[in-house]
């Protein structure tokens, strides 16, 4: 059946498993993916409904989904997460990111308010989104030079550099702009050889916690064994900001070999339950890509 042609009671059907807190959160992620896959009014209706629920984690789960869709609807529902100081960081910083990914120039005066914000993540975040939205909108380049071999809607378009020590100079200085920084990124993680993955694992080490989420997230993307060390040893750190060892739990789910399962396994009863709730989902999809299920289903996506 196409998307398009799914009854409205199914979809608020998958949304009322996307709402029910007595579900397992692995069942509840499920829905909401499945929810982004179908998009649409009623869908982004279903999610808005779940910006009440007391996970930080699948908050921001929501927040970015929304922003994958790229559906203006979700503009007011976005900026009123910016907005709510009793949301948590991280939930207000991928509410930003998910503005700057719909990229509707109308948001850029919200996002101006919030650059100078307090909270770190959330100005950085706002910082990029601008940049990112003013970017795309005065951008000659081709759509394939924009366009992620990952099928996802990412922060920064690629650097149309493809020198792998001089990207790794540009992403590792604290001193050039993190909107570049972040160009740099996506670019070594398009070339995807074992040089370009090692740059990206010293990322790890340096920077803020929004730029380090950041490359902990496009290791999970890559999917290579060689970065499991460097992910371990950041969701090890238990000083390391919460954001990071999350990203990092769920890159090594997506990785799913024997090594991260075990690992993964470790840190179920973390006392950052945003980290717990991280690994029990990342167990999930360990499971999942190592499943006969893997081959058929379309509902669990690797997530953010």
């Amino acid at each position: 059946m196409s998307l398009s042609l799914i009854p409205e009671e199914r979809i608020r059907a998958i949304g009322s498993v996307l709402n029910d807190q007595e579900r397992p959160l692995k069942e509840r992620f499920r829905a909401l993916f499945t929810l982004k896959n179908i998009g649409g009014p009623v869908a982004v209706e279903c999610i808005k409904q779940c910006f009440n629920d007391p996970s930080a984690l699948l908050k921001h789960e929501l927040a970015y989904c929304l922003g994958q869709m790229q559906d203006p609807i979700a503009n007011p529902i976005l900026i009123d997460i910016l907005r709510d100081r009793n949301q948590e960081p991280m939930v207000r910083h991928e509410a930003a990111e998910a503005l700057g990914a719909i990229g509707s120039m109308e948001v850029s005066d919200i996002l101006r308010k919030y650059v100078e914000d307090p909270v770190v993540e959330v100005a950085e975040t706002c910082q990029l989104a601008l940049a990112r939205i003013e970017w795309f909108h005065k951008s000659r380049e081709p759509d394939d030079q924009q366009k992620s071999p990952y099928a996802s809607v990412d922060p920064a378009p690629p650097s149309s550099e493809n020198d792998v020590p001089h990207l790794k100079n540009i992403l590792l200085d604290e001193n050039s702009s993190l909107f570049d920084r972040y160009r740099a990124m996506f670019s070594l993680r398009n070339i995807n050889t074992e040089e370009s993955i090692l740059a990206l694992c010293e990322g790890l080490k340096v920077g803020g916690a929004l730029f380090r989420h950041e490359i902990a997230f496009v290791l999970g993307q890559i999917q290579s064994a060689v970065s499991v060390p460097f992910l371990e040893a950041s969701l090890k750190d238990a000083s390391e900001n919460e954001m990071v060892r999350h990203e990092c739990a769920e890159a090594l789910g997506a990785i799913a070999s024997p090594e991260c399962f075990e690992i993964l396994k470790d840190y179920l009863q973390d006392p950052k339950r945003v980290v717990k709730e991280s690994c029990e989902i990342a167990l999930d999809m360990c499971e999942y890509e190592t499943s006969t299920e893997f081959q058929y289903a379309d509902t669990l996506l690797k997530v953010h």
